[in-house]
């Protein structure tokens, strides 16, 4: 394997990668500049010319807030008091049905000097080529969290993407005692997420490694367990993106997962004024088509209430 096919395999598993700079790259994986440079090139050729929707599941961890208090209960805490705001300790992500988990981890250093903007950048990176991100109670804690994380490094937005949050979807749809992930996966028969406790949280913040590692094996647990939890509510989501968008295909695809493997119910969606087919597909989603089943010589007779 010469340097290029090297560092392309590298950008292929770590697509956070691409956006470290060439001499970096360089030092860290002992190839030459014009390698990385002209695999980074390959990379966002191959890139363009796969039509998919980039879907990514991630979740993080983060630092307590510390602060000083005077009770246990009902404290309001106020700017003075706090000793050090909350960080980033690590995160985990993979791309939808690829085996590969990405994850980084504050280094003992970097905890003490409450230092994430590494890890940040990387996830930054990877938020980045998402189309859809997928994340459980995403859009109450890990986006905003994180969108947090990446204006404190310097960093701008990150491209568009879609948000679907587990939690949410589990809430409206359906009555569970609780919507938290270990407890979906228990319902769905999914292994359950690794034991924690807060002594694990301060043996972190005390830049213990063995704590820290077994924090990033938790974090990339959880993102495993989200994957099979997504893909069991997966069916039952409203408005779910469409992921034919995405693909430009000459056929029909399920908008829900993109297969082919599509089939007529046999029944109609009904509208005030229309009627269209009913598709299901192999993942269990249901689809309507978008031309309409109702006979037009009909439609003059057809009155609508208001």
């Amino acid at each position: 394997m010469n340097g290029i096919e090297k560092v392309l395999s590298l950008f292929r598993r770590k697509s956070y990668l691409v956006i470290m700079g060439a001499k970096k790259v360089s030092n860290i994986y002992d190839v030459s500049i014009e390698d990385v440079i002209e695999a980074r090139k390959i990379y966002h050729r191959e890139k363009k010319k796969i039509k998919k929707a980039n879907i990514l599941i991630f979740d993080i961890e983060t630092a307590p807030l510390r602060a000083y208090v005077w009770s246990r209960w009902k404290q309001n805490i106020y700017l003075e008091q706090t000793i050090s705001e909350w960080f980033m300790i690590c995160w985990s992500a993979k791309w939808l049905d690829s085996e590969e988990v990405f994850s980084e981890c504050l280094t003992p250093d970097e905890i003490k000097e409450e230092k994430d903007n590494r890890i940040v950048k990387q996830l930054w990176s990877l938020i980045d080529q998402a189309d859809i991100v997928i994340a459980h109670n995403g859009k109450r804690f890990d986006v905003p969290k994180i969108n947090s994380r990446f204006i404190m490094a310097g960093l701008p937005p990150t491209s568009t993407y879609i948000q679907i949050d587990t939690r949410e979807v589990a809430a409206k749809q359906f009555g569970f005692s609780s919507n938290k992930l270990d407890a979906l996966a228990g319902y769905f028969n999914i292994e359950h997420k690794d034991g924690t406790n807060f002594e694990l949280w301060a043996d972190c913040m005390k830049g213990n490694q063995e704590a820290l590692d077994y924090m990033e094996s938790y974090n990339r647990k959880d993102v495993v367990i989200l994957e099979k939890v997504y893909l069991k509510l997966r069916p039952w989501i409203k408005n779910h993106p469409n992921i034919g968008l995405y693909q430009e295909k000459d056929n029909m695809v399920c908008p829900t997962c993109g297969s082919k493997d599509l089939k007529e119910d046999g029944s109609f969606y009904y509208t005030s004024a229309n009627k269209y087919k009913i598709m299901r597909c192999s993942c269990g989603a249901i689809s309507r088509m978008r031309n309409t089943s109702y006979p037009k010589d009909k439609k003059k007779n057809l009155i609508l209430s208001i």
